[in-house]
């Protein structure tokens, strides 16, 4: 899975889940990048209904 535009990195996820109470390693933060990029990917988004 590639993606061109990740402007989060690793350190950034340790810091704000650190913030929240959650401690995680470097390869930990990877993984949650990896599965949050990956949902919003393929989240679509709901159709406007028209009246």
């Amino acid at each position: 899975m590639n993606f061109i535009d990740r402007n989060v990195s690793a350190e950034q996820v340790i810091i704000i889940l650190a913030k929240n109470g959650v401690q995680v390693n470097e390869k930990e933060a990877k993984i949650i990048l990896e599965l949050l990029y990956l949902l919003s990917k393929s989240y679509n988004k709901p159709k406007e209904k028209k009246y």
